[in-house]
């Protein structure tokens, strides 16, 4: 049980703003419809962990560097900068979900609040020993927003059985749902979140027995459930407390909102608590997973412990912060869009993956892996047709989004 624990870190940085707001919209636009979409994110998420875990404990490298050492610099460094950019997308959004939690707690503008929070921030990154201790809150944080939402699901009495069953049998997309499914998917099961673990495995001292001893299982299952059940819940509360009301959820007061029916003149706060440690949360791991991965495409230090990772955290986030300020529009739809740019990475460090899983040196001396193959080919294959899909039926809405960002 000791070396188990990437999974925590992978959730606490899964489970920010973005998944509150793309799962949240899910429900609120289309009901129970695209409840299904849990199905593929728990297949793919499984598949995506188990075989970069797989590659990393097999080749005794992480997933990028194994790259490098099969395929070469250029390829490595082209994962690299791939996910270095999905995760430069994924750190605006949790910049904004700072924001949006500081104005449901106090009523100021989001960006005022984040440039409150990215002070704290960069104390926690040098300040000895803050950070351990600030991560208790954070945790209870989560815990209360998984509490919130959970008890709303109940509390309601308007949760639907039929209609769960019926949005998680039939698989389609309605109208106008590409990008936003594009956006849930790519912040719930992403490739990049695999890649990292490998690092944070090696941080654990994880070793090629662990493939078998049960650490890298228990480890992927921890992760799939934690995310499964958080996410799950807050598309069946947009679904059972905002679709009935035909909102758009475009503002953080609406996302408050959908804990009135059970938290009254509270939800506002405890959704700004809740939205506030989730982005907190995500905000300093994804930035160091931003550091870690750019350097690992280059060969340059991914010790976490390293002062070149927290300079260059600090650095990716002035930078983020100062891009997402110059969007006039809702924080909560900056947080939408940069969920959406987060797919950048997966075709790309997808495919690269695949390749390393299917190659025989990599798995001599084992058993073929075959219905892993299978599974990590599907997922690959299942993302890429989406991210394309999506992008193709909005490129203009979506490019004139970005520009407004940048």
């Amino acid at each position: 049980m000791k070396r188990v624990g990437p999974s925590i870190v992978l959730t606490g940085i899964v489970i920010g703003p973005g998944a509150i707001t793309t799962a949240s919209m899910l429900g609120s636009n289309y009901g129970y419809a695209m409840l299904w979409l849990l199905i593929p994110i728990a297949f793919m998420g499984t598949s995506f962990l188990l075989t970069t875990y797989r590659i990393s404990l097999l080749t005794g490298l992480p997933a990028i560097h194994a790259i490098r050492h099969y395929y070469g610099k250029f390829a490595a460094g082209f994962v690299g900068v791939a996910s270095f950019l999905a995760c430069m997308f994924f750190t605006m959004g949790n910049i904004s979900g700072t924001g949006a939690g500081m104005t449901l707690l106090f009523g100021i503008n989001w960006k005022l609040g984040s440039i409150i929070m990215i002070a704290v921030m960069i104390y926690c990154y040098f300040a000895k020993d803050v950070y351990s201790k600030v991560e208790k809150a954070i945790l209870l944080c989560i815990l209360g927003m998984i509490v919130s939402f959970y008890a709303t699901l109940i509390g309601t009495g308007d949760f639907s059985g039929g209609e769960a069953i019926s949005g998680l049998t039939h698989w389609y997309f309605p109208a106008g749902s590409l990008a936003l499914s594009l956006a849930f998917i790519s912040t719930n099961a992403s490739v990049t979140t695999g890649v990292y673990g490998t690092y944070l495995g090696a941080e654990k001292k994880w070793k090629k027995e662990d493939l078998t001893n049960g650490v890298m299982t228990t480890d992927t299952i921890a992760h799939i459930v934690e995310v499964i059940l958080i996410s799950g819940a807050m598309v069946l509360v947009g679904a059972i407390v905002l679709h009935p009301t035909h909102k758009v959820l475009n503002s953080p007061q609406q996302l408050a909102d959908m804990l009135v029916p059970v938290l009254g003149n509270a939800a506002r706060y405890i959704m700004g608590i809740a939205l506030l440690g989730a982005a907190f949360s995500s905000l300093l791991g994804n930035t160091q997973r931003t550091v870690v991965l750019l350097n690992a495409g280059f060969n340059k230090p991914t010790n976490l412990a390293d002062k070149s990772i927290r300079w260059g955290s600090m650095i990716v986030l002035i930078i983020c912060a100062v891009i997402a300020f110059s969007y006039n529009g809702s924080p909560v739809q900056l947080i939408y869009l940069s969920n959406v740019a987060t797919a950048v990475a997966t075709p790309v460090s997808g495919l690269f993956i695949c390749m390393l899983l299917w190659r025989k040196d990599i798995n001599a001396g084992t058993k073929t892996p075959r219905v892993l193959q299978i599974c990590m080919t599907i997922s690959y294959g299942f993302c890429l047709i989406l991210t394309v899909s999506a992008l193709a039926t909005a490129v203009p809405k979506f490019v004139n989004s970005i520009a407004a960002i940048l």
